[in-house]
């Protein structure tokens, strides 16, 4: 692959500029209208009164009672916009991020990562790296993204055992599935922050009678972040001071194009998207990486079928993705190659008595090759089919979900003369889920849910073989793994008064995981040598992969409230807290990389078109570590929102200040690995402003 080639400045203020023509010549198009209707510049009616639809793990369109979900879009979305999904999403209650600098950040859903959490893009699977490396960014670019759903726990059944911790599932439209007459879309603009981001992205949407298409472009250019001064302790173990996150800075751009044909009862499409970053890996100071993914996607849907099908909704993509590892010197250390195809078909079937269900099918064939002198797994091949059906069954005030899955999985790892003799391993995991909602009053609803659920180690779990840069070990899988066991039980509590989003509402979830056998990555006590190209040979520590009994439990609690009108300001205010903990029940030890006790308080007020918004974030001191890992201090954190609505000509404009960490908090995040948590300190005092255009 080449190297990604530079976005010129030349390039970012053409596309501003014809962004705004576009937007000038709509305006003006609207104007010359003689019943144009002005723009509404706040919140509709209707959107005051609904509820959002859920689409992640909501496959009946049922309204959701009391299960652990988050749905981010809107105002919301653009107003904590980072730059990888994991800073997104950072800070709702039960979702962290591995924080693997500022450039590498993958969402945690109560305390499990990886392949334990479900990336989804528009409900299909994703290929890319993501899981097999804290240093592998996901290949989203949030500013792109129109929504963002967060499922944690047992509803995430259909998606199989690789959602044991949850989903997180980015919508957008890049296959139009309603008609859109004429043109519209969004511009934004971003500047600031504590790496001195400059992005930009533009979204459009049109078509005609029967036909609609979607075309997307976006940008992004950061420093190093700054942060609050801290000390780094280098190999040699001489210590140093600074307010820069060495090598973090970061250059991406993405672009996407689709188009759906229309009818009364449904919509058949296609969608082409590339996605390429050039980013630092602060681990390693003079390490680049540069990542390419190519996607197409169909997708459709038929609605209102006779027959025993009443919907039949599917999607098939296919992938490549490739980043490549660049030394200082320019050459090309490790490159990472994955191909991959995924196919997903739901139908849902005609009521039987009271009965109300779906029946579906999903089908993954991924291949995977390392190549270069820190290739730390053979090549391999994983296939897998998955069938799941899910039935619900509503009696008065009560309703009842149930589900079951079977997955067939196959991994073959290739013969080499580095890993040894071809192998191949199939398992058939199972997975059973059980949910029961009760309408207790009007306000309050109470859910009960159980599962069991079962997933097949990966490919690295099995067949790694050599040093891991990013975590600093020498990584060795286990070829005899089994099926990783888990059975949860949570309890769901819900009280709302009132329909609408901006309804008082409070939440309370408990939880509990027991994992019979929990493949973690532990501590041999042995070292291997480390032997690189131009570097004086060194030893590392060797990590093994094993099955162990594992127990997770944790509250979250999340909630807002309006607060009585002051000074013509309508008030709300907002509280999270979450919790969990691991423990290995084989050692007694704690598990890794678990956030400790986190709180947060906002307090929002809105006034005509302004919005102003104060959010604290706080953790507390993470004492609860493995052997060798280290406590992480705890910090609380103020930031600062403004907001104001526009009408500029009919377009609706939404520009907005934020100040990150007004106290300049030196906080490092317990959810990050320990080779990168005390080099990338989250970001300091910064300043960042924007401008997001709706026509």
């Amino acid at each position: 692959m080449k190297k990604q080639a530079n976005i010129h400045p030349l390039a970012w203020a053409a596309g501003l500029c014809l962004t705004l023509a576009g937007v000038q010549a709509l305006a003006q198009s609207a104007a010359d209208k003689p019943n144009a209707a002005p723009a509404d510049t706040g919140k509709t009616a209707a959107t005051e009164k609904l509820q959002p639809v859920v689409v992640t793990g909501n496959p009946l369109g049922q309204p959701e009672v009391a299960r652990a979900y988050q749905v981010l879009d809107d105002e919301a979305l653009t107003l904590r916009r980072g730059a990888t999904l994991g800073d997104t999403l950072d800070g709702l209650a039960g979702v962290g991020a591995s924080a693997f600098g500022p450039n590498s950040s993958r969402p945690t859903l109560r305390g499990l990562d990886g392949d334990r959490v479900r990336l989804l893009n528009n409900s299909g699977a994703s290929v890319d790296a993501s899981s097999l490396s804290f240093d592998h960014a996901v290949p989203v670019d949030p500013l792109v993204v129109q929504r963002i759903e967060v499922l944690r726990g047992p509803a995430a059944l259909q998606y199989g055992g690789n959602a044991i911790g949850g989903v997180v599932n980015t919508l957008d439209n890049r296959i139009p599935r309603l008609g859109q007459p004429g043109l519209s879309g969004a511009a934004e603009l971003r500047l600031g922050g504590a790496a001195n981001e400059r992005g930009v992205a533009v979204v459009l949407d049109g078509g005609g009678r029967g036909f609609a298409w979607h075309a997307d472009l976006s940008g992004r250019r950061t420093d190093d972040q700054r942060a609050p001064r801290f000390s780094v302790t280098d190999d040699e173990g001489n210590t140093s001071r600074g307010t820069r996150v060495r090598n973090s800075s970061a250059e991406g751009h993405s672009a996407a194009l689709g188009g759906s044909l229309l009818w009364g009862d449904g919509h058949a499409g296609l969608s082409y998207d590339d996605y390429r970053n050039d980013y630092g890996v602060t681990v390693e100071p003079d390490v680049r990486i540069h990542m390419q993914r190519h996607r197409l996607t169909a997708a459709g849907e038929w609605r209102n079928l006779a027959g025993p099908l009443r919907q039949l909704q599917w999607q098939f993509s296919r992938s490549r993705y490739e980043h490549q590892e660049i030394e200082g010197s320019g050459a090309v250390g490790t490159t990472f190659l994955s191909t991959g195809n995924q196919a997903r078909v739901e139908a849902r079937h005609a009521p039987l008595g009271l009965l109300d269900g779906m029946v579906g099918a999903q089908w993954e064939d991924s291949d995977f090759r390392v190549e270069g002198e820190e290739a730390l797994v053979p090549t391999t091949r994983t296939r897998s089919l998955g069938l799941f059906v899910i039935e619900q069954m509503k009696l008065g005030a009560w309703t009842w979900q149930g589900g079951l899955r079977s997955d067939s999985v196959r991994l073959r790892a290739d013969e080499s003369e580095r890993f040894g003799p071809a192998r191949d391993r199939r398992f058939k995991p199972g997975s059973a889920s059980l949910s029961l909602a009760y309408a207790l009053s009007p306000r309050w609803s109470l859910q009960l849910q159980g599962s069991h659920s079962e997933r097949a180690p990966s490919f690295y779990e099995l067949f790694a073989d050599g040093v891991h840069v990013a975590s600093g070990a020498y990584e060795r899988g286990d070829a005899t793994l089994g099926l990783e066991k888990a059975r949860t039980g949570e309890l769901g509590l819900v009280w709302q008064d009132g329909p609408g989003r901006d309804a008082s509402r409070w939440s309370l979830q408990l939880f509990q995981t027991r994992f019979s056998n929990f493949i973690a990555l532990e501590a041999t006590g042995e070292t291997a040598l480390h032997e690189h190209e131009g570097e004086e040979a060194h030893e590392v520590p060797v990590y093994q992969y094993r099955g162990v009994r594992a127990r997770m439990h944790g509250v979250e609690i999340e909630g807002q409230q309006r607060l009585p009108t002051l000074a013509g300001w309508a008030l709300q205010a907002q509280a999270r807290l979450d919790w969990v903990r691991g423990s290995n029940r084989s050692t007694g030890e704690a598990l890794p990389r678990l956030s400790p006790l986190r709180v947060g308080l906002g307090l929002e007020g809105r006034r005509g078109p302004w919005l102003v918004a104060l959010d604290w974030r706080g953790a507390a001191r993470q004492n609860r570590v493995p052997a060798l890992d280290t406590a992480t201090p705890g910090y609380g954190i103020l930031r600062l929102s403004l907001a104001r609505r526009l009408d500029w000509g009919g377009t609706d404009a939404l520009w907005f200040l934020k100040l990150d960490n007004l106290g300049n908090t030196l906080a490092y995040n317990a959810s990050s690995i320990a080779t990168i948590r005390g080099l990338a300190p989250q970001a300091g005092r910064s300043v960042a402003t924007g401008l997001q255009l709706r026509f």
